[in-house]
């Protein structure tokens, strides 16, 4: 669902936890189909162990759960040659329970979330009871208690929104339009269009204004568009919900399903001149710098000078928008619509925005459309809710006391190693690419050495300058909405800091800033199963060094390979170079676009195509990585059979173990840049020849296929 503005473009590794929670409206980025007939191979595969035992190193055996690799997981009687997932996770996905209030559940991103989550609550816990003299402390425990005084919250209902509610009731014309959207952008509720700084893509020293479309309650734009009876259902599921949230507001209940039914058309109008998610990954597209003048051109029925002196901002100047043409469009929306029609739909969005900040029946009537678009059956627990209300909120308060407790400092020099190892394996493919010239190889590897690597938490907290009330948890929310838009607004026309950071620490992700040309990397990812101090090198390699590889081919990936070393969106390729890249990854858009994730249901490779080469520039990174690491090792390591390089891919496949409801995954695949997870398994390995080599699969099986793909 469209929620708060995204400030800056970069790339999240995002996963089932780090979604099911953007999902849930606290912002941070199914069931598997039945696999393919198998062949049976015994484990531990014979040849395997005959292989290790020709190592000229001494041989230490052990067991796969001391290296960090979970044996119940795998399921043997699969054939690794034929669908290595299934080898890796099939009987974690035969006995994997999804908890009633998650839409899906993996064995690495929800594990590390869930024992993230405890931690923090331990640490709200004790802040809301302890009475501490700290500023961090009482803010942190003021913010939590508010939000779990659960009968307070109850008792205010739709108070809190009353006065935005009596605003929307006075639109009349354009003016009195603009006057209440103004109003409600400088409260963090976005209808029509947000705004946020973006870094000039000519110079990325700098920032500028940036306006996006926004303002649908759907989760994409197509999701009004679509034909199909799935679809069609959706929305009138959707209409439902809308009169229902209405109705909870005031609306009395016959006016409210007219009102529903204006809110869908006017969406649906909405979703005519926005942007396609395909659209939005193209770079150049996505920047057009029309400053003051040329947007107030676009859409001049908007008073313009009034929305920026509402904002704060008066002189603000230098503008970029994401989509001139719904603006353009946005304007002849304006014009037609009657006024009962914005009524509407404003106090729809301002409802759809704040409802989990309200009563329970707003919370309740939020979950059930979010029910029909995951499967999820449960809503989390308030505790969940409130630990991620209170980060998204106070996020650098609450990562102080996590880092200490949980992000020891000999796991940030090791993640620091493995950050090098994989740098310099991407340094040493650039020589060896023989679709890339010189002129462009060379630049390649000033972009390369450019790069910023930020690794567990920042190097300088933000503070938080807003009150907070710990009987007002809707007040606090929103005046965090408030003073996180001016904390981003004031940038325009400043230096970029490129030590800021655009997670919270505790969060179980990791990105790639293209315009900071930088790779972030939470303490929060850093755990087991991704990385763990006792996990062997070749294990963590596989996991979190895919992870950092990930990241860093995001950088060359179609839409990164746009960014120069400094961050400009400069084309840097000459066009021989240009043309052989878009010939190699044209290969991945169809490889991946032939993968059906649901009956009738394929993967877009157009979407998924950025994530799907760093997802296999990744891996192969990752593995010179772990080999260069371990050229020095005094032994080899042999876990239950399985040699080291079998460990690694091992690593690998099983941080990527997830089970998704239905729902979900149908969502996940029409709306995600990300592939499900298996794909992102299968797909990586079967271009990656060290795999094949590693577990002697014979060309033309399904995981070694005679034709690959390989762009990095």
């Amino acid at each position: 669902m469209n929620g708060s503005p995204v400030a800056r473009r970069f790339h999240c590794l995002l996963a089932p936890a780090a979604l099911a929670v953007s999902l849930a409206g606290l912002e941070a980025c199914g069931a598997n189909a039945a696999p393919p007939p198998v062949l049976v191979r015994p484990a531990p595969p014979r040849e395997l162990v005959q292989a290790a035992a020709t190592q000229t190193k001494p041989i230490v055996t052990t067991t796969l759960q001391s290296v960090g690799l979970d044996p119940l997981a795998m399921d043997r009687s699969q054939d690794a040659c034929t669908d290595f997932y299934q080898y890796a996770c099939g009987n974690w996905l035969k006995n994997v329970q999804i908890p009633a209030d998650e839409p899906a559940w993996s064995r690495s991103f929800n594990e590390i979330q869930k024992r993230n989550e405890l931690a923090l609550r331990q640490i709200l816990e004790q802040a809301a009871k302890s009475g501490a003299a700290d500023p961090v402390t009482q803010k942190l425990g003021a913010f939590f208690s508010a939000c779990m005084d659960e009968a307070a919250v109850d008792q205010a209902g739709a108070q809190p929104i009353r006065h935005f509610l009596a605003e929307i009731s006075g639109v009349s014309n354009a003016k009195s339009l603009a006057v209440v959207v103004t109003e409600l952008h400088a409260a963090g509720i976005f209808p029509l269009f947000d705004v946020s700084p973006t870094q000039d893509a000519d110079d990325a020293t700098r920032w500028i204004a940036n306006l996006d479309q926004n303002g649908l309650g759907l989760p994409d734009r197509d999701y009004y568009l679509r034909e199909d009876e799935g679809s069609k259902k959706l929305r009138g599921t959707y209409h439902d919900h809308v009169a229902r949230m209405l109705e909870l507001a005031g609306t009395p209940k016959a006016r409210a399903s007219v009102a529903a039914t204006d809110v869908l058309a006017l969406e649906t109008e909405l979703a005519k001149i926005s942007k396609t998610k395909v659209e939005r990954r193209d770079p150049k597209g996505m920047f057009n710098r029309l400053n003051r003048a040329g947007v107030e051109k676009a859409l001049p029925v908007f008073d313009w000078t009034g929305y920026w002196k509402g904002l704060g901002f008066p002189g603000t100047q230098d503008i970029a928008v994401t989509a001139p043409k719904y603006f353009e469009g946005l304007q002849a929306l304006i014009d037609s619509t009657k006024p009962a029609v914005w009524q509407s739909y404003l106090s729809w969005q301002v409802v759809r925005s704040t409802a989990k900040l309200l009563s329970k029946p707003f919370v309740d009537e939020s979950f059930r459309m979010q029910q029909a678009l995951t499967g999820q059956p449960e809503l989390p627990p308030r505790w969940r809710r409130c630990v991620h209300a209170t980060d998204d909120a106070l996020g650098d308060l609450l990562a102080q006391p996590y880092v200490k407790d949980h992000f020891p400092g000999d796991s940030k020099q090791s993640a620091q190693n493995m950050v090098a190892a994989i740098s310099g394996a991407m340094a040493n493919d650039l020589g060896k690419l023989d679709w890339m010239d010189e002129p462009t190889r060379a630049r390649a590897r000033e972009k390369l050495s450019s790069l910023a690597f930020l690794i567990g938490y920042p190097s300088k907290w933000k503070t938080y300058d807003f009150p907070i009330d710990a009987k007002s948890y809707a007040q606090n929310s929103l005046r965090s909405r408030h003073f996180e838009l001016k904390r981003d607004l004031t940038k325009v026309g400043k230096p970029v800091d490129r030590e800021e950071w655009q997670m919270t620490a505790p969060t179980v992700n990791a990105y790639y800033d293209p315009q900071r040309n930088q790779m972030v990397f939470p303490a929060g990812i850093l755990q087991p199963p991704f990385y763990g101090i006792d996990q062997a090198l070749a294990v963590n390699a596989g996991a979190i060094g895919m992870v950092v590889g990930h990241e860093l081919t995001h950088g060359f990936d179609d839409e990164g390979s746009q960014f120069d070393a400094k961050g400009n969106l400069s084309s840097w390729w000459t066009a021989a170079a240009s043309a052989n890249f878009k010939a190699k990854i044209s290969c991945v858009d169809k490889q991946y676009s032939a993968y059906e994730a649901l009956p009738g249901l394929h993967v877009n490779g157009a979407l998924t195509l950025g994530e799907n080469i760093a997802d296999n520039g990744g891996l192969k990174l990752a593995f010179e990585a772990y080999r260069a690491l371990r050229a020095d090792a005094n032994e080899t390591v042999v876990a239950d059979g399985l040699t080291e390089d079998q460990q690694f891919f091992l690593g690998f496949a099983q941080s990527w173990c997830a089970a998704y409801r239905p729902d979900f995954e149908r969502m996940v695949v029409q709306t995600n840049p990300h592939s499900p997870p298996r794909f992102r398994v299968r797909g990586p390995l079967t271009n990656t020849p060290q795999f094949a080599a590693a577990f002697s699969c014979k060309e033309g099986a399904p995981m070694h296929p005679k034709n690959i793909c390989a762009v990095w």
